[in-house]
């Protein structure tokens, strides 16, 4: 041994580093919008009436793509795809790997995070948006843009990253990454700690951005999930232990009027209720409830 003793070492150590820090059999939950892909910044990517959104559903399977093939170097070997904005029918699945399985359309119990439970060790969120309380990420607004004013957990104002953090908490399973605008990461780092954030654009406005092209967007995310897979026990889940409350404001009253004679749900002015769940199971399937029942919802 003392004849090799000036190259086995290193060479010793080359060989056991990437081993001491590889990251086998785990399982992501990966968990995707729109409004935070790179170049989104108006409605006209972001549904079936819009000029770009046929462009931009390939832009969100690209990215969606390119956070599988990260993790997947990193050791990821079981995957779930959540397509999370929308009418939930966006990415084009036939480009996926064939053993990745996806969650489609609407309703869910669990919304943007159906499918989660404690076989997973982290989650990924791409496209994300920052939260309606945001005064500058790029389309921020939480779960409604049409609808909602404010979502608050035990008194803290979440976005949909939050949300959907607590979620996964419930599982026990952490948020590693998160993809979006320079808002969103930002206002996930305050809430969630210290996740890898890929920032594809930079908000100027509601409606503006300062943005990467495509390729580059995607080089980002691919570094920071490997990133956030090589150091995946750094992370804890966001847990909310019950019973949790929710206050959620509407921007008509009427629908608030009318859920208050629910006697579970409580008025606390004229545009905001309150709800307490035992867990954020209960939570999430009230906020489903509250932003998707009508009486005239078919079949």
């Amino acid at each position: 041994m003392r004849l090799f003793g000036n190259i086995f070492i290193p060479l010793l150590a080359l060989v056991l580093v990437p081993l001491a820090n590889a990251q086998e059999g785990l399982k992501i939950y990966i968990s995707a919008d729109m409004e935070g892909l790179t170049g989104v910044v108006t409605d006209q990517q972001l549904g079936p009436t819009g000029f770009e959104y046929q462009r931009y559903r390939q832009v969100m399977t690209d990215e969606v793509l390119t956070a599988i093939h990260a993790a997947r170097e990193a050791g990821a070997s079981e995957i779930l795809v959540s397509d999370s904005h929308g009418n939930g029918q966006n990415i084009l699945i036939e480009q996926l790997p064939e053993d990745v399985m996806v969650v489609r359309s609407w309703p869910r119990p669990l919304a943007m995070m159906e499918g989660i439970d404690e076989s997973f060790d982290g989650a990924i969120f791409i496209g994300y948006h920052a939260s309606t309380n945001n005064l500058r990420g790029v389309r921020a607004h939480t779960m409604s843009s049409a609808n909602v004013t404010d979502v608050r957990l035990n008194g803290v104002i979440v976005s949909e990253a939050g949300l959907n953090a607590a979620i996964a908490g419930q599982f026990g399973v952490p948020v590693i990454m998160i993809s979006g605008d320079d808002a969103i990461v930002e206002e996930a780092k305050d809430l969630l700690g210290d996740v890898e954030g890929a920032v594809v654009k930079w908000a100027y406005s509601f409606h503006s951005a300062l943005t990467l092209t495509p390729a580059a967007g995607n080089k980002v995310i691919a570094e920071k999930v490997k990133a956030a897979i090589g150091r995946i026990s750094d992370f804890s889940p966001y847990r909310l232990e019950g019973p949790i409350e929710i206050q959620i404001s509407l921007k008509h009253y009427r629908p608030v009027e009318l859920l208050s004679y629910l006697p579970s749900v409580e008025r606390v002015d004229s545009h905001t209720i309150r709800y307490v769940g035992q867990d954020m199971v209960e939570i999430s399937k009230f906020l489903q409830f509250v932003l998707s029942y009508s009486v005239s919802v078919q079949p």
